[in-house]
C-alpha cells in the first residue's frame, strides 16, 4: 500500500514538473542562413503595450510585408512560418500578435479599453516601428479576415506608410456576408441530409439579420467554407503548443485572448461594416479571395471592391481555396506576390 502511494506521488510530481516545464519552456524561431537574413521572435513596446513580433526573411534588403491577423484575437505566429517559407525568399515577413492576443495577452494588464479603433492605432504605430527597424520608407500591408477590418482603416488613415494594401478574406458588409454564409451552410446541410443542422441554423436567421451573432464557424468549417486544401490552422491548441514559437503558457494566453477580443470587438465588426467607414483608398488595393470562402464571402468582398474608390484596384481569385488562400495555395500566392512587387 505504501509503495503504491509513493508511486502515485511520484507520478503526480512528475506530471507537475512536466507541466511547469511546458508552461515556461523557451520559445524561438528557426534561424535563416545568410549574412543579411533575419529571424527574430521578440516582445516590443508599441503604442504603450507589449506586442510579440516575428520577423523572418532571407535578405533585409527585400520588400517588407506586415501581416495583420484575424480573429479577432487569432494569432497566426504559431503556424505562419510553415506557410511563408517561399515568401521569405523575396520578402521580409513580419507577423505580430495584436494587443490582448496570443503572446501579447498579459494577465496583469487591464484591457477594458480594447477596441477596433485602438488596434488601428497600434497598427499604425507598429508600421512606423517596422519601417524604422528595417529601414524602409514604405511597407506592404496585408490584412487577413478580421484583420482586414483593422488594416483597411489603417491604409485609409495613413496611405503614405504603405506601398500597397492587400486584403485576404476581406471583410465587407458583415451582415450580408454572414447571411450568405448561413445560407451556404443550410444548403450544404440539406444536401447531406443533416436536418438537425438545418433546423438549428435556420433558427439563427433573425439574430444574424439584427447583427447579434455570426454563422457558427464550426458549421462553416464542417461544410467546407473555411479551408479546402489544408486543415483549419486557427484555434488548434495542440498544434500551437507544438510550434517552436509558443509554449503552454502562450496557448493559455491565446485562448484567453481570443475569447476576450471577440467579446470586445465583434459588436464593431457587426454593427459598423467597413463599407460605411472606408469608401476610398489612396494607394494600390488588392483583394485576394478564395472562391469557396464563407467566413468572409467572396461575393460581398467583390461587391465592396467594386464600390471602393481607388485609382488602382484588383480582385484576385484563388479557385481552389476558401478562407486561407495564402496558405492553401501558397505557391500561387508567392508567385503573385513576387510578380506584383519584386519584378
Amino acid at each position: 500500500m505504501k509503495k503504491t502511494k509513493k508511486l502515485i506521488i511520484c507520478i503526480l510530481v512528475s506530471i507537475v514538473v512536466v507541466l511547469i516545464g511546458a508552461l515556461f519552456s523557451p520559445t524561438w524561431t528557426a534561424s535563416i542562413e545568410g549574412e543579411n537574413s533575419i529571424s527574430v521572435l521578440e516582445q516590443v513596446e508599441v503604442n504603450g503595450s507589449n506586442h510579440e513580433v516575428l520577423i523572418r526573411g532571407n535578405n533585409t534588403d527585400n520588400p517588407v510585408i506586415l501581416f495583420v491577423h484575424g480573429g479577432p484575437g487569432s494569432s497566426e505566429i504559431p503556424y505562419a512560418s510553415q506557410y511563408q517559407d517561399l515568401l521569405e525568399q523575396d520578402f521580409t515577413v513580419v507577423q505580430y500578435d495584436q494587443r490582448a492576443s496570443g503572446k501579447s495577452y498579459h494577465f496583469t494588464v487591464d484591457y477594458s479599453n480594447l477596441s477596433t479603433d485602438l488596434l488601428v492605432e497600434d497598427l499604425l504605430a507598429m508600421s512606423d516601428y517596422i519601417s524604422k527597424r528595417l529601414n524602409k520608407e514604405k511597407i506592404i500591408l496585408i490584412g487577413h479576415s478580421a484583420g482586414t477590418y483593422i488594416a483597411t482603416q489603417a491604409a485609409y488613415q495613413s496611405p503614405e506608410k504603405y506601398e500597397a494594401y492587400i486584403g485576404i478574406g476581406q471583410m465587407s458588409d458583415t451582415i450580408e456576408s454572414e447571411l450568405e454564409s448561413l445560407a451556404f451552410c443550410i444548403d450544404q446541410a440539406e444536401k447531406e441530409g443533416n436536418m438537425e443542422d438545418v433546423t438549428y441554423l435556420q433558427g439563427l436567421d433573425e439574430d444574424i439579420k439584427n447583427g447579434d451573432t455570426v454563422t457558427p464557424r464550426n458549421y462553416v468549417m464542417k461544410y467546407g467554407g473555411t479551408s479546402r486544401l489544408i486543415e483549419n490552422p486557427d484555434g488548434n491548441s495542440l498544434n500551437n503548443f507544438l510550434s517552436k514559437e509558443y509554449n503552454l503558457l502562450d496557448v493559455i494566453r491565446y485562448n484567453y485572448g481570443i475569447s476576450y477580443s471577440q467579446k470586445m470587438m465583434l459588436p464593431d465588426l457587426l454593427k459598423k461594416p467597413l463599407p460605411n467607414i472606408v469608401t476610398k483608398l489612396e494607394l494600390p488595393v488588392y483583394f485576394v479571395m478564395g472562391k469557396h470562402d464563407y467566413h468572409t464571402t467572396y461575393s460581398t468582398a467583390k461587391k465592396y471592391l467594386d464600390t471602393l474608390n481607388a485609382e488602382q484596384k484588383e480582385f484576385i481569385t484563388f479557385e481552389k481555396s476558401a478562407h486561407y488562400p495564402q496558405f492553401e495555395e501558397k505557391e500561387k500566392f508567392y508567385e503573385w506576390m513576387s510578380t506584383t512587387f519584386t519584378q
